[in-house]
């Protein structure tokens, strides 16, 4: 059998295993796909109200929310990875002959495919608040491609950062700046109007131009600047995470 074969054998391995956990962690499916509608029931009708952004609100908050929903996945993985490194278990799969590239990419996986459940579960919930994109077929096709380069990144660092920490506390908390940092941005209100300093980091942090890109794309207007933007991020952002995870895992493991 080849090493390519093997590999994606034992990640499919890797994947069920982490479905099953996510399964009986209530509060991991909570955070992930609950929690981010609650907050948009709470933007949109308790504050959407006080701002003024031009469209409906809920066009303009959805892409934000999109990101939200991303990013309240991250702290379970951490976490998950981080129990796997402390506990030994993964030190019990090398002794079983488990591709090393499994263990990480089942958690990868499993981060991704929690993004796009919550996101799916936003847009369902965002359309029965009267969302109304501008958006073609094409547009949602980038959306998607969008939100997978995002969740795929995020997921990297993410492990990254579990592998990284000494304790699952510790794992959990690195996460904390990448859930603030979508409220950080362009998400629930324009940059513009915000105070000077604020709005400078608001403009130049990762999740904007991400977050503009995918309200341009649904909006059925992408601009190339916000585009070129978010993808560098998306793919500086897994990099990072992908290199670090891998020359962590190298040392700890």
């Amino acid at each position: 059998m080849s090493t390519i074969s093997t590999t994606l054998g034992d990640s499919a391995i890797m994947l069920r295993r982490n479905i099953k956990h996510s399964m009986r962690n209530p509060i991991t499916m909570f955070n992930a796909i609950l929690l981010p509608i609650v907050l948009m029931l709470m933007f949109v009708k308790v504050l959407g109200g006080g701002f003024d952004v031009g469209v409906s609100y809920i066009d303009y908050a959805t892409p934000g929310l999109l990101v939200m929903a991303i990013s309240y996945g991250l702290g379970a993985t951490a976490t998950a990875v981080n129990d796997d490194m402390t506990k030994g278990v993964i030190n019990r799969f090398k002794v079983m002959d488990v591709s090393r590239g499994a263990m990480l990419t089942g958690h990868v996986v499993i981060t991704t495919v929690r993004a796009l459940v919550a996101c799916a579960a936003i847009v369902g919930v965002a359309f029965l608040m009267g969302f109304d994109p501008g958006a073609s077929a094409l547009d949602w096709l980038g959306v998607l491609g969008v939100i997978v380069l995002l969740s795929f990144a995020a997921s990297w660092l993410t492990v990254a950062m579990g592998l990284a920490a000494k304790s699952v506390e510790s794992a959990g908390m690195a996460t904390v700046p990448l859930i603030m940092l979508p409220f950080l941005s362009s998400a629930f209100v324009p940059a513009e109007t915000m105070d000077t300093g604020v709005r400078q980091f608001v403009e130049y942090q990762p999740f904007t131009p991400i977050i503009e890109t995918l309200r341009g794309l649904l909006a059925g207007d992408p601009s190339g600047g916000d585009t070129l933007a978010a993808l560098a991020w998306c793919v500086g952002i897994a990099v990072v995470g992908y290199v670090w995870a891998i020359s962590t895992f190298k040392k700890r493991a």
